[in-house]
């Protein structure tokens, strides 16, 4: 497992979600440490919201290891959605597809490492979110 995808291991653990968005999610290893799983029941403007994600690097058999964390969210209703991670610090950026995207979330972990507040960032709107680690 690389640096940059062991940084992320501030995200293990169950969260309450708020803000534009409430719920719940949790971050763990798959076996081997190679990837980080998320799942979330979340509800977005009355939405019932269930996801699964898979972050890490994009290694495809017979080829060479990416350099950039990436992932892949699966939801219930069948969508697929790409985001690109980066950690510098205490700032977690998430980048819809691509690193400097349009839609981004951007936020700071708090002192301790519990909370994660900062805004989805998208063309036409957005909304603020915080995260609060609950169990470890």
């Amino acid at each position: 497992m690389s640096n940059e995808l062991q940084q992320l291991a501030r995200l293990v653990g169950t969260w309450a979600v708020s803000g534009g968005v409430t719920g719940t999610t949790s971050f763990e290893w798959m076996d081997g440490g190679h990837f980080l799983i998320q799942r979330g029941a979340l509800d977005h403007d009355g939405h019932q919201v269930r996801i699964t994600e898979i972050i890490g690097y994009e290694h495809p058999f017979g080829g060479e290891r990416g350099t950039e964390v990436k992932s892949r969210v699966y939801d219930a209703d069948g969508n697929t959605l790409d985001y690109v991670y980066e950690l510098a610090g205490d700032e977690l950026t998430i980048w819809g597809g691509f690193k400097g995207s349009p839609g981004y979330f951007k936020g700071v972990f708090s002192d301790g490492g519990d909370r994660l507040t900062g805004d989805w960032v998208y063309p036409g709107g957005g909304y603020h979110a915080t995260m609060v680690r609950t169990a470890v």
